[in-house]
């Protein structure tokens, strides 16, 4: 810190004499002191000193870094490409390498990023410089934990760590094992790997990572049931979240305050907080965090019994929550295609080295007697069978995974876009011959309280059992989605208002008489239903989810495991109950 102190002094007074050393500096001081480090990029630039090839691409580097910093992704991403591909130096490669792959997840541009990581990865082993595998290793690790791969994100955090360069703090590649473990469901406020992970980064002077780990540490006390914990962790970092304005941080930190409060039974202060947090939230902003935020003040709001209020915020939750789910399934999606077209070049390089050691083989044989003619021919048979049959593998891979891409991964029916999707093709074929139809809206009730009391693996036991409940009700012209956590939605095609209605009265019986014994402890649920059929809410999709959504939430608001349908003239009333 004293250090840090004195380096505005030192470096006003004299010129830059060392440009490296000085660059070093300013690298270090890029999260530690980023006023500092602006200072010191504004001060080279303006003074101008004669700077090597190999300082000079140094300077790009963090004058690209900090672009990216700023926002500008585009102009970033343009630099990182150049100093790839022209600079030379393997330890600014790697850097860039690895900071382009956050610029690209950042974007969403998921496929390309994986690309780059299976790229980078498949080079990893001929790598034995610490200055350029470390940086590589943590990257990875951080990409593959925003995959979701979670082994693999703590494997290459683990390797980081055996290959910490001289002079170098732990805090980043513990940082990143304590994420990947946090974001995969393996991590509690009692870890050590959390603790070894804030400690580093508080001995790096890094309040970034640190504040992190120690944000992450709360939203543990959270989950565990310690919300006085977090309030008092929440106080001690405060300070240095505000100095630092960083955005994440920000967010979050209001966030879990409000959980906090909430958890506590003190509404107003949790209110406060959610609002606060939604006033600095961006537009565009798709996070678990804004989800939390928007259930809390959906909570607040149904206690104090401000029911318009409650549903506007339960709508915003219903769709940040959805738009959430989205994102992570575009980049499981993503990954596995990076995956699949990576097999397939590995494979098609297999394929040239075999068929060129084929025509090696060939040329060496026409100089045989007759008996090495028929040993070629007899290889050439053996190497083109295997040749179709990876063929055939890769087909069949390509086939499954098309099926697999369309389907919900926990229950085997449609997911969200698939089911949108299809609906909307059979409502306008039903229009045309003026056929009619009705949209089940279908909400599991208390199936938090389910998973917080029993655990997700049963919880995940009671969506199957609901989906096989439905499915033996439904006929195969009906369309069944899963539109995310314990939400679904039926379409029947063919069938009236009254007819729906009892389907879905069927349905929520069966439901409602099921028990789940699972070693020793039986649990038994319901659900909640709305429905809405073309008259009056006509072949609009969009507006059947509205109408069905709005009878759904009546549902709920009655008191949960019934049916509600829209009477036809823009009313709701209790079909069954």
């Amino acid at each position: 810190m004293a250090w840090c102190l004195l380096v505005p002094v030192v470096h006003g007074a004299t010129s830059i004499a060392h440009p490296g050393e000085f660059l070093d500096q300013a690298e270090r001081l890029r999260t530690k002191d980023h006023p500092q480090f602006l200072q010191m990029l504004e001060r080279i630039h303006r003074e101008g000193p004669q700077l090597s090839e190999a300082e000079q691409w140094h300077l790009r580097y963090l004058d690209a870094w900090e672009t990216m910093f700023e926002g500008n992704y585009l102009k970033s991403e343009a630099a990182f490409h150049q100093i790839i591909e022209q600079s030379g130096d393997p330890v600014l490669i790697a850097k860039a390498s690895g900071l382009l792959l956050s610029n690209l997840s950042i974007n969403r541009r998921y496929e390309e990023a994986f690309a780059l990581a299976n790229r980078l990865a498949s080079n990893l082993s001929a790598i034995k410089n610490p200055q350029v595998r470390f940086p590589l290793l943590t990257n990875l690790s951080q990409m593959l934990d925003f995959a979701g791969q979670t082994d693999l994100a703590v494997q290459y955090a683990l390797m980081a760590q055996e290959a910490i360069p001289a002079g170098e703090s732990p805090c980043r590649p513990l940082a990143a094992e304590a994420a990947a473990l946090y974001n995969g469901k393996r991590l509690t406020s009692a870890s050590p790997e959390l603790q070894r992970a804030i400690d580093a980064c508080l001995a790096d002077h890094d309040p970034v990572l640190a504040n992190s780990m120690r944000l992450m540490l709360g939203s543990l006390y959270i989950d565990e049931g310690h919300p006085e914990q977090a309030l008092a962790l929440l106080d001690r970092v405060a300070p240095s979240v505000r100095s630092n304005h960083y955005y994440p941080h920000m967010l979050s930190s209001r966030v879990e305050r409000a959980q906090a409060y909430l958890k506590l039974g003190h509404v107003s202060e949790a209110k406060k907080a959610a609002l606060e947090a939604l006033a600095i939230s961006q537009p565009d902003d798709t996070g678990e965090w804004l989800t939390d935020d928007y259930q809390v003040l959906y909570q607040v709001e149904k206690q104090q019994g401000h029911d318009a209020a409650a549903l506007a915020y339960y709508e915003h939750y219903s769709s940040q929550e959805k738009s959430h789910l989205d994102d992570l399934r575009t980049k499981a999606l993503a990954y596995d295609m990076a995956e699949q077209h990576f097999l397939v070049q590995k494979m098609q390089a297999e394929r040239l080295s075999k068929q060129n050691s084929i025509l090696k083989l060939q040329q060496s044989l026409t100089t045989k007697a007759i008996e090495s003619g028929r040993l070629s021919i007899a290889l050439l048979l053996v190497v083109l069978i295997s040749v179709v049959f990876w063929l055939l593998r890769i087909k069949r891979s390509q086939l499954r995974f098309k099926q697999l891409s369309c389907l919900d991964g926990l229950t085997g029916i449609s997911h969200h876009q698939h089911f949108i999707g299809e609906a909307q093709g059979a409502l306008q074929l039903l229009e045309k011959r003026g056929g009619s139809a009705c949209l089940i809206a279908i909400d599991l009730d208390h199936f938090k309280q389910i998973n917080d009391t029993h655990g997700h693996a049963l919880g995940d036991t009671v969506l199957r059992r609901t989906v096989a409940i439905c499915q033996q009700q439904l006929r195969r012209s009906d369309l069944f989605g899963r539109l995310g956590g314990e939400e679904f939605c039926i379409l029947l095609l063919d069938c009236d208002r009254d007819q729906g209605i009892a389907l879905a009265e069927s349905i929520r019986m069966a439901i409602e008489a099921t028990l789940l014994d699972i070693d020793g402890v039986v649990v038994t649920f319901s659900a909640s239903f709305g429905l809405a059929s073309i008259n009056p809410s006509g072949y609009d999709l969009h507006r059947l989810c509205r109408d069905a959504d709005a009878a759904l939430y009546k549902a709920k608001r009655n008191g949960r495991n019934r049916v509600v349908a829209d009477t036809g003239n823009g009313s709701l009333a209790t079909a069954l109950a």
